[in-house]
């Protein structure tokens, strides 16, 4: 990377720390939503340098849909003995045992629209005023319309006409009893920024973002993971393929690139030479045109 590139890269890093710590600075009770995917990890090493040498200040909060990949619980479970932070983890099978949200069917069935329910669940039980999330403005049009600090209204809605002003990096968390608000650390970066940080820090992230061979099936325009959960169809057939992922979220739904690249270096070159957005690869997203809006104006991430 360019002595540019770097600088550029510091700057990035210190609008985000500046985020968080206005974040602490504002709210009573503010949270990490904290999903084992890249952008989350990012986001916790970076409010683990805003606060050193004292530990994070914010809990990190998961909802666990009950179909993680393996190797995402896992790491996240170090993480949080490593850190010494507290977890609070919000179940999508105790949503859905409590009659709280309907199991999807079909083929194509996920769990991932369900974790909406779960997740403002969690974040009226915890009394939760501030959920920091990773979510960064190119990674879908919906997130390109998001504030660093988005308001949520008392049922945990969001209007995308209806943003705060942040002018001169002023940012406005005040709110009625009952809302919340999320914010992004990391808006302003594009996902070829996060891995370029990633290799800059030597942020440990779990293996399945490395290409590896895995068992998957070709399922709409993308490489789905074999698991307990996948409902093969008649004409489908399982695969060994050396893949890896760009984004991770419920395993019935997030698919695989085929790739060589196993190092961050070799990542980094092959995002820069991409096209599709990291999202492209999941199935949830494709649903609608505006599968990702709708979902954000109900409460999602």
């Amino acid at each position: 990377m360019s002595k540019y590139y770097l600088n550029y890269l510091d700057e990035l890093e210190s609008e985000a720390i500046y985020v968080l710590r206005e974040v602490w600075a504002q709210f009573q009770n503010p949270v990490i939503l904290f999903s084992g995917g890249k952008d989350s990890i990012v986001v916790t090493h970076l409010a683990r340098k805003a606060f050193y040498p004292c530990k994070i200040p914010f809990a990190l909060m998961h909802v666990d849909t009950g179909h993680n990949f393996p190797e995402t619980i896992q790491f996240r479970d170090d993480l949080v003995k490593e850190l010494g932070v507290k977890l609070i983890v919000g179940s999508v099978q105790k949503s859905i045992d409590q009659g709280r949200v309907a199991e999807e069917r079909g083929k194509n069935a996920t769990r991932n629209a369900l974790q909406t329910t779960t997740l403002l669940d969690a974040i009226e039980e915890h009394r939760v005023d501030c959920a920091i999330g990773g979510g960064r403005r190119d990674e879908e049009k919906a997130r390109a319309k998001e504030r660093f600090f988005s308001h949520r209204d008392d049922f945990g809605q969001w209007d995308p006409k209806n943003q705060r002003p942040e002018l001169w990096n002023l940012f406005n968390g005040k709110h009625f009893e009952g809302e919340h608000f999320r914010a992004f650390p990391i808006s302003n970066w594009t996902e070829m920024d996060v891995w370029n940080y990633i290799k800059k820090e030597t942020i440990s992230i779990p293996s399945l973002y490395f290409a590896h061979q895995r068992e998957v099936v070709w399922r709409q325009n993308s490489w789905i993971p074999n698991s307990e959960f996948l409902k093969l169809e008649e004409n489908e057939e399982i695969h060994l393929k050396k893949i890896r992922f760009r984004t991770l979220g419920d395993i019935t739904i997030t698919g695989g690139i085929e790739s060589d690249a196993d190092t961050v270096e070799k990542i980094a070159l092959e995002v820069s030479a991409m096209r599709q957005t990291e999202r492209g690869n999941r199935s949830d997203d494709k649903r609608s045109e505006t599968s990702m809006e709708d979902r954000k104006r109900q409460g999602y991430f």
